[in-house]
């Protein structure tokens, strides 16, 4: 007796409303609305820091706070961007992430100053900076993985040529076959 395998597409039942890429589809747009929704709470964040810092200009300058805030609103638009990468390619950029997480830990080491932070604390915040600018290094030189596996335009790597070249290839050979093609 020979059974019939079901279709990968559905769970249990054949032609009934639990089709799974009807449900992953759903499923991403409403993370993506969840994106868009933090891209924009993190925008107002932004504008509200900026609108500190404008106020601690005018009134009272202490340094270490408006650098402090400075640096916050920067760590904003890396998380931003960082989001952003996220709408287009649906993978996070490890390296813009290495990047936020090092302007972190560089600003907390401004708002609390070199000089108040232990031996210990800073040979293990001058240990984590170098293996996150080692990671930011190997983030550098190595392609993004998932950008190469989607095959999206985004993707540098996978889109240096590749279709181009196989026009190319085909106009040449469509101009050769017509060239030696016998007067009509």
């Amino acid at each position: 007796m020979h059974t019939q395998k079901r279709f990968k597409s559905r769970f249990l039942f054949f032609d009934r409303w639990l089709d799974r890429h009807a449900i992953v589809r759903n499923m991403e747009a409403f993370q993506d609305l969840i994106v868009i929704f933090l891209c924009l709470a993190l925008f107002a964040v932004m504008l509200v820091q900026l609108w500190g810092i404008f106020i601690s200009l005018t009134h009272s300058l202490d340094y270490k706070q408006v650098t402090a805030k400075m640096l916050f609103v920067l760590i904003l638009v890396e998380l931003f961007r960082l989001l952003m990468i996220y709408l287009q390619e649906h993978s996070i950029a490890v390296g813009v992430a290495v990047e936020v997480t090092i302007v972190s830990v560089l600003r907390e080491v401004v708002v609390h100053g070199a000089l108040e932070i232990s031996g210990i604390q800073t040979a293990a915040i001058c240990g984590l900076l170098l293996m996150l600018g080692g990671l930011l290094l190997v983030c550098a030189k190595t392609p993004h993985m998932d950008c190469m596996s989607a095959n999206t335009k985004f993707c540098p790597i996978v889109h240096q040529g590749g279709r181009e070249q196989e026009n190319e290839l085909e106009f040449r050979y469509s101009r050769t076959c017509d060239e030696n093609q016998p007067p009509a």
